[in-house]
């Protein structure tokens, strides 16, 4: 069993910065792309960054130069350091990330999303 585990959620104001970070915890063999993703309420969700295994990163132009994406390979985890947060980035956020549990067995994972909420 997977599972991708959030933390760093929360209520901010604008221009303030937040952290999140998501831990992959399991029987894990391999992870490739790490990824954040955000909801806000009757949207679609939507890619806000992603970083793979060899550390390179993408970025929504809506948080480009406000967001950086990381991740610790040796702790399975990833984080997302949101900076200049605007009332627009709110939304539910979610971990995804493609991880292989044998070397030919992979498919996608969630985690269960963390509330991020800017207040103007």
């Amino acid at each position: 069993q997977v599972q991708l585990v959030e933390s760093g959620g929360g209520l901010v104001q604008a221009g303030g910065s937040l952290r999140l970070s998501c831990a992959a915890s399991g029987s894990v063999f391999s992870i490739d792309v790490m990824g954040w993703y955000r909801q806000a309420p009757g949207k679609q969700r939507e890619l806000v960054a992603g970083v793979t295994s060899g550390g390179n990163t993408n970025y929504t132009d809506s948080v480009k130069g406000r967001f950086t994406i990381s991740r610790d390979n040796a702790k399975n985890t990833v984080y997302l350091q949101m900076n200049s947060l605007k009332p627009e980035d709110t939304g539910v956020y979610y971990c995804n990330a493609w991880i292989k549990r044998t070397p030919k067995l992979g498919r996608d994972y969630w985690g269960q999303g963390t509330q991020v909420t800017v207040s103007s």
